[in-house]
C-alpha cells in the first residue's frame, strides 16, 4: 500500500524522467511538487527503502520496475478519470485536473477495471494523453509532432496537447480550437518563429511559438 504523497512523487519522478531520458534531480522533483529540496529528500530514502525509487549521485532519482508500476497505474486512474468527467459528467477539459488529482489515489482496482469497461475501454484522455490498459501497455500516437514543425502548407489535426493548465486550455477554447480541429499552415514568421494557421472556421490565426510548441499535432 503507497500513500497518497508516495504516489505524487513517483508520478512526478516517472513525468521527469520520461521527458529527459535520465533520472529527475532532486531540484526538478521539488520544482514540478512546489516543495522543498529537503522535504524531496526524506521522500526519496522512503521510496528507496520500499524499493520504488533509486537514486544515484549524479545520476539523479529513477524508479525501480515496481515503481515504474505504481507510477503507471496512478496516471491510467488519472486519466481515466478526467475522461469520465468530462465525456460523462459534462465537465470542460480545463476543469477537470485537479478532481482527478483527487480521485487518481482510490484504492479499488475493480472501480477502476469497471469504470474502464464502462466507458468502452478509452485510449486517449481530453488533452490527447494515452491511457494505459490494465497491463501498462501505453498507445502512442505514431507521426505526432509539435506544431512548430510542421511545414508551410501542410494540413494537420490536432492530437495532443503538452500543456494541460486550465489558462492554456482556456485560451485554446476561445480560439475554437480543440481535440480533432484541422489546421493549415499558412506562414511561417522568422522572426519569432509564429505561425499563421487556418481552421474551417477561422482564418488567419496568429499563433505564437509557445503555444505552436503545446499542440501536438498529426498530418493528414
Amino acid at each position: 500500500m503507497h500513500s497518497s504523497a508516495e504516489e505524487n512523487y513517483i508520478k512526478a519522478i516517472f513525468s521527469i524522467s520520461s521527458k529527459t531520458g535520465k533520472g529527475a534531480s532532486t531540484t526538478a522533483i521539488a520544482q514540478r511538487l512546489e516543495t522543498k529540496a529537503s522535504s524531496v529528500t526524506d521522500m526519496v530514502k522512503r521510496l528507496n527503502e520500499k524499493g520504488l525509487a533509486d537514486h544515484r549521485p549524479y545520476y539523479g532519482v529513477s524508479l525501480t520496475d515496481a515503481g515504474r508500476r505504481v507510477a503507471i497505474d496512478t496516471i491510467r486512474k488519472h486519466r481515466l478519470w478526467e475522461t469520465f468527467l468530462v465525456s460523462h459528467l459534462n465537465y470542460r477539459w480545463d476543469e477537470v485536473h485537479e478532481l482527478a488529482e483527487q480521485l487518481e489515489h482510490i484504492r479499488s482496482e475493480d472501480l477502476i477495471d469497471r469504470l474502464d469497461r464502462y466507458m468502452g475501454f478509452p485510449k486517449f484522455d481530453p488533452h490527447g494523453d494515452p491511457i494505459p490498459d490494465r497491463e501498462g501497455n501505453i498507445t502512442d500516437v505514431a507521426g505526432a509532432l509539435p506544431l512548430t514543425e510542421v511545414p508551410k502548407g501542410t494540413l494537420v489535426h490536432i492530437v495532443g496537447v503538452k500543456d494541460s493548465s486550465p489558462e492554456f486550455l482556456k485560451l485554446l477554447d476561445g480560439l475554437g480550437l480543440k481535440l480533432g480541429t484541422q489546421l493549415t499552415v499558412d506562414r511561417r514568421f522568422d522572426y519569432d518563429n509564429s505561425l499563421e494557421v487556418s481552421s474551417r472556421f477561422r482564418t488567419g490565426m496568429l499563433l505564437n511559438e509557445k503555444v505552436c510548441g503545446n499542440l501536438t499535432v498529426k498530418a493528414l
